[in-house]
């Protein structure tokens, strides 16, 4: 097992072999109805954006885990970087706010020792920076806010510096099953208390 990084990755061939990885991995194992996949389109510009940090772990010559950290995230589209300019200002205006945009494990090889392995490495080069490293959980991983897999990063980042784990938000999905409904004839609204109260609720003023 050895571990590889790479910025800017130009190889063509090796870009195919972490793309098929990339696919493979996430269509068997869909953890979450939203979960974020990348397009081919998107993955190769990730993979060629020279502010990111990808780091391969090989078992032989097979990739078996793969994590791609953005160092700079006004470059992707799942942050607010507005959100960090305003609670993070110094770490925002020197580039220190960072993003683990994807890890893609293959669960069919035993990869912990992998995972310990590339923690170590990645999170080295974050903790040399003094970097702000946010990153995301599915239910699936963290059912609540504590313990689960960020309890876990904690003491994988703990083994290579000090740190703490500061929470940022939690969002849940929902979705509205109009399977058994019949639309009406004529939609009537009688007053706007409804939509009112929907505004309140999602903190927007009434007009």
């Amino acid at each position: 097992m050895f571990i590889t990084r790479h910025t800017r990755l130009g190889d063509v061939d090796l870009r195919n072999r972490l793309w098929d990885f990339y696919r493979r991995v996430y269509a068997a194992n869909p953890v979450s109805p939203f979960s974020e996949v990348v397009n081919r389109h998107e993955f190769d510009d990730a993979l060629l954006n020279s502010t990111n940090r990808v780091w391969v772990v090989w078992e032989d010559n097979r990739p078996v885990v793969m994590t791609l950290i953005a160092t700079d995230i006004s470059t992707t589209r799942w942050l607010n970087a507005e959100y960090f300019r305003r609670h993070h200002t110094e770490r925002m205006r020197k580039g220190l706010v960072h993003y683990v945009m994807w890890v893609v494990v293959d669960e069919s090889v035993a990869v912990r020792g992998a995972n310990i392995s590339l923690a170590k490495e990645a999170l080295a080069a974050e903790a040399r920076d003094g970097a702000l490293l946010v990153f995301d959980l599915p239910e699936t991983k963290q059912g609540s806010d504590t313990g689960g897999a960020a309890e876990l990063m904690l003491r994988m980042g703990q083994m290579v510096g000090e740190v703490s784990l500061l929470p940022l938000a939690t969002q849940r999905y929902f979705a509205l099953d109009f399977s058994n409904a019949h639309a009406p004839d004529q939609i009537h609204v009688s007053d706007n208390t409804a939509a009112d109260n929907m505004k309140e609720s999602m903190g927007t003023s009434a007009t």
